[in-house]
């Protein structure tokens, strides 16, 4: 009988524990608001497509990479795979013509520069990382165009970047490598760590890349079901399980949003030194999240393909 009632009180406990968690994550998920359609598409566009990328700059401009309103940017060499919007989600700016297979990696430095990777490669394009100034102007490649492979100088399907605190770039080798590369601010290359695998410093499709206040490196190693954290010399910490990371950014605060279109169906939100959940959005199937200076969250989704904004409520 004393058993049965301990058993009885531990399903409750889980079922309680459950159920409070559920609370809190729609009480999260409450606290932002769904605004419809607020970026103006180009004209002559209906819909977007698969929009892989979003980025605010330090003027609060929000930067989109796109896959040219369709799955990739085969034949369509006059679509502009890089959009900017300002604060009213009025288009401002495009540009990247004839430049991109399969956009995927998107970040911005602190200058402003724009970063992007090309993940799939045909005709003398792709697996690349190019940097871009702020209007357009090619600064930096790395890879050699059209050209997969696992060297210091090829990539084979490079699924992110990110720059560092002193300036180093990092790539995630992700689609076709299981690997980081770190390069020097000068695009020399300086190391690689990872390998196919499930053990610390192994991956399973690198996917993205962040880092927090304290210059950790947040991987997202998305078949895995984990982000790994590492320091800047890929010396491994730590890592986060059950969570397939599409898409990672980092607050200044050390809040991390998490874009999981696959195994969570939303975007999670935590804090880099605890991992626990403290929020949920529910409508945004994301590969790409970025957060703006008043709490506004912005989810570029591939699977459904759309931009959304969530509203943080006061």
């Amino acid at each position: 009988m004393r058993f049965y009632c301990v058993v009885t009180m531990l399903v409750l406990a889980i079922v309680l524990a459950g159920y409070t968690g559920e609370v809190a994550a729609q009480s999260q998920a409450a606290e932002y608001r769904l605004e419809p359609d607020w970026a103006q598409l180009p004209a002559g566009v209906e819909a977007w497509g698969q929009t892989i990328g979003v980025e605010i700059d330090r003027d609060g401009n929000l930067w989109v990479f796109h896959r040219c309103f369709d799955s990739n940017c085969i034949d369509h060499d006059t679509v502009a795979p890089i959009l900017k919007y300002d604060r009213t989600g009025a288009l401002v700016e495009s540009w990247g013509e004839n430049t991109f297979i399969w956009p995927h990696g998107f970040f911005l430095d602190t200058d402003g520069n724009i970063w992007t990777t090309d993940a799939r490669g045909e005709n003398g394009k792709g697996h690349q990382v190019i940097k871009f100034s702020p209007d357009g102007q090619v600064l930096m490649t790395l890879g050699t165009a059209g050209t997969a492979g696992n060297g210091r100088d090829t990539f084979d399907g490079p699924a992110d970047v990110v720059v560092g605190p002193a300036g180093n770039i990092f790539v995630a080798d992700g689609h076709g490598n299981n690997r980081v590369v770190k390069f020097s601010k000068d695009g020399e290359f300086l190391k690689e760590w990872g390998g196919p695998g499930t053990g610390p410093g192994q991956f399973d499709e690198p996917h993205c890349l962040a880092f927090d206040s304290q210059g950790r490196l947040f991987v997202g190693d998305r078949v895995n079901e984990r982000i790994q954290i590492f320091d800047q010399d890929g010396t491994y910490i730590d890592e986060w399980q059950g969570i397939m990371a599409s898409g990672i950014y980092i607050a200044d605060d050390d809040t991390v949003y998490v874009a999981d279109y696959q195994l969570r169906k939303g975007i999670v939100i935590a804090h880099a030194n605890d991992f626990n959940a403290s929020g949920f959005i529910p409508e945004a199937q994301a590969e790409g999240v970025t957060v703006d200076s008043d709490g506004n969250v912005y989810a570029g989704e591939v699977l459904p393909r759309n931009l959304k904004k969530f509203v943080r409520r006061p």
